[in-house]
């Protein structure tokens, strides 16, 4: 028998350009949007795995590659130790049976001419399961219920539903097959507080239910700190910096991660003076990205060896990789996020208690969503 590998997804040298081509009748191309860039990550059996980054920095398009609604242009995905970026179109059945996607519009995502009923029984349609008709209702009733919908709604329209509601039932037509690996595309952000409350905590019951692995994508870090496990900071199509949760918000390595984190408002006014790193400009085009690091040209430590020379991701102590030649410090870190040394000593050092991950979490989340999430925990 197989051993069963520590790693559901691994990715290795990712790239996804799109083309800029010139012409009417004959086309021709001109240039490339490099939305992903060269990265490389894995994903562990049932860990979450944060993306966090910028609009355009390249989230959605990973998220893509890594269930094969895009072709990469280079690179490989193993999924369960198979190749998938290779696949020819026809043979990805089979992996949309086991990889399924949440996305962030949750009305869009869903056909407006359909029923509810029949959108949620769409997977067992075109794979052939469930055929009996009550069987299928039965079934997809069941999954109303488990998302928390009510079963009596099944002819409704999409219309006829809140954004939240709208939302379940993308995560019920997501999970009706079972599936291994689900990512979920800025599932709350078109949400208000409270209903992302709800949807948080029904994605984290699933995941425990179901042993399911998690790939997340959020612009709101105190989210990501909420959810998951590790996260991967992207900018331009790198990842800059990655981490565990507990070793990212306490001691973030890469300038740009310390700036994302100082931007993230902390209701507590006996924490300290914060200096805030305020970026400068704006983040540069895609399909020419700055040469050497991509960050350079807003960031406030870049040195003439930043503008020559790329950045390798590499170990920078404890549970972190980072991809700077002149990484934060633990003075710097201070400054610009006060309050934190006790935990970022314990990170520093690859150290991480339950204590801590808690204390730091509470810290750093709105005390609005960081308190529904605690009562309907309790629920």
């Amino acid at each position: 028998m197989t051993a069963l590998r520590d790693n559901l997804v691994e990715v290795r040298d990712l790239t996804k350009h799109f083309p800029i081509t010139q012409g009417i009748i004959v086309q021709r191309q001109i240039g490339a949007v490099k939305a992903v860039d060269g990265i490389s990550f894995d994903v562990k059996r049932g860990e979450t795995l944060g993306l966090v980054g910028e609009t355009g920095c390249g989230k959605s398009t990973t998220a893509r590659l890594l269930v094969r609604l895009l072709h990469p242009t280079s690179g490989t995905v193993l999924f369960d130790g198979e190749d998938i970026s290779s696949r020819k179109r026809a043979t990805l059945k089979s992996l949309h049976r086991q990889a399924q996607m949440v996305f962030q519009d949750p009305y869009s995502s869903l056909n407006p001419r359909k029923t509810v009923g029949s959108i949620i029984a769409e997977p067992y349609a075109i794979h052939g399961l469930y055929k009996g008709e009550g069987e299928r209702k039965q079934r997809v009733q069941e999954l109303m219920d488990r998302v928390g919908l009510n079963p009596e709604h099944y002819n409704r329209y999409p219309h006829e539903f809140s954004g939240g509601q709208r939302q379940r039932i993308g995560v019920a037509r997501a999970i009706a097959l079972e599936p291994k690996l689900l990512i979920a595309d800025e599932p709350v952000s078109a949400l208000d507080v409270s209903i992302q409350a709800q949807v948080l905590n029904l994605l984290k019951r699933l995941q425990r239910e179901m042993g399911l692995t998690l790939v997340f994508i959020s612009h709101d870090l105190s989210v990501v700190r909420h959810m998951c496990d590790r996260v991967a900071v992207m900018y331009l199509g790198k990842i800059v910096e990655l981490a565990s949760s507990d070793a990212l918000y306490t001691y973030p390595r890469h300038p740009y991660t310390g700036a994302l984190l100082s931007a993230v408002p902390v209701p507590d006014p006996t924490g300290g003076k914060r200096e805030r790193a305020i970026l400068t400009g704006d983040v540069p085009s895609p399909a020419n990205p700055p040469r050497a690091c991509r960050f350079h040209t807003r960031c406030l430590k870049a040195q003439e060896l930043c503008r020559t020379e790329e950045p390798l991701i590499e170990n920078k102590g404890g549970d972190t990789e980072a991809a700077c030649h002149f990484p934060l410090t633990e003075e710097e870190v201070s400054e610009q996020l006060p309050g934190r040394s006790s935990a970022r000593a314990d990170a520093s050092a690859g150290y991480s208690s339950s204590s801590t991950y808690s204390d730091s979490r509470a810290s750093s989340s709105p005390l609005l969503l960081q308190s529904l999430i605690s009562r309907k925990s309790e629920r």
